[in-house]
């Protein structure tokens, strides 16, 4: 774990789970869950869903969205993937002198914006202020409550079940690479940032989903090595299923990096039934933020506990978890 705490570990890499792991779920464990996930369900009746996520990206503005945008869409999806419907979220913001006001009420434009379109009310709130120079500018923290109403069911996932990811993979990590090294880049990069509660409660109405989960830190290939770890199944991704946007396949190309790894803010990976699998596609498909889904792996009875990538070339290869991601702050 080291003797200081380094970017890498706000990067949702392996350093970040062993952070959470071996400090504070040690000294936590007798009031806390052993995971310290995003999100808890409570209540006897396990009806109340109940998370929590702090924003500090860098820069608050960019192509797609702004800290705001990614305030309110990250806690929502957090709750909308645990198959809750989100409801509430209280707005913690810590402000540093100096910044301007004319930032900090596109900010707030963005924030009041995504919350109407998911349908969540901001019920209470707080507001600090430290010295220039100790804040960047805003860091933003949301905590949200939801109504647990289409639970999952992923003790039930085998082999033969499809992998679905509801769009184009990589698109905020890249377009926040881009922005922040600076490269000269001509493209339409930019974040996918977006709130998918709406779209994944239709599809469960529909669907027994089995497992859902944002793939914001560490991409896809990291949300899907946390599914398969320690089961008796394993999961095969086709490269060649892959929804890439032009854009991310020509940055990825030119720099040498894997859009697997990179962060997303407005997609899903959903785990179905094959006979449900079809069904499911159609209906992300119809809507704006479904329009690049697609079924990209399946889970097999090989490889247990591992994530494997089929390569174009017919060769498979292994896909880990990072120490780190590259581009921290990228939420």
């Amino acid at each position: 774990m080291g003797d200081k705490i380094i970017l890498g570990h706000g990067s949702g890499g392996r350093m970040t789970r062993d952070l959470v792991r071996d400090l504070f779920c040690r000294h936590l464990a007798d009031v806390a869950p052993e995971s310290m996930d995003d999100g808890a369900v409570l209540a006897a009746d396990g009806k109340i869903v109940f998370t929590t996520d702090s924003y500090v990206v860098s820069p608050l503005e960019f192509p797609g969205g702004d800290i705001g945008t990614l305030a309110v869409c990250g806690t929502v999806n957090d709750l909308a993937v645990m198959g809750a419907r989100p409801l509430w979220l209280s707005l913690g913001v810590i402000l540093e002198a100096g910044l301007e006001i004319e930032l900090l009420e596109r900010i707030v434009k963005s924030i009041a914006e995504k919350a109407r379109e998911a349908g969540v009310k901001i019920v209470c709130g707080d507001t600090k202020v430290v010295e220039k120079g100790k804040g960047d500018g805003i860091f933003i923290n949301t905590s949200g409550i939801g109504l647990l109403e289409n639970p999952l069911h992923p003790e039930a996932i085998e082999p033969g079940d499809k992998i679905i990811v509801t769009g184009t993979v990589g698109d905020h990590g890249m377009a926040l690479l881009t922005l922040r090294k600076g490269f000269p880049l001509k493209s339409s990069l930019k974040s996918d940032c977006a709130p998918l509660n709406a779209m994944l409660a239709q599809v469960q109405e529909a669907v027994e989903l089995k497992w859902m989960r944002d793939a914001t830190r560490g991409g896809v290939a990291t949300v899907l090595n946390e599914l398969a770890e320690g089961r008796s199944w394993g999961v095969l991704l086709q490269e060649s299923d892959l929804p890439l946007s032009d854009a991310v396949a020509g940055v990825a190309e030119l720099l040498g990096l894997d859009p697997l790894y990179s962060a997303n803010e407005g997609k899903a990976i959903l785990v179905v039934a094959a006979a449900d699998a079809e069904h499911a596609l159609n209906l992300l498909m119809k809507n704006v933020y479904g329009a690049g889904a697609a079924i990209i792996g399946t889970i097999v009875g090989d490889f247990p506990g591992k994530t494997v990538l089929n390569t174009e070339m017919g060769t498979l290869r292994t896909l880990g978890i990072l120490a780190s991601d590259p581009l921290p702050r990228i939420c």
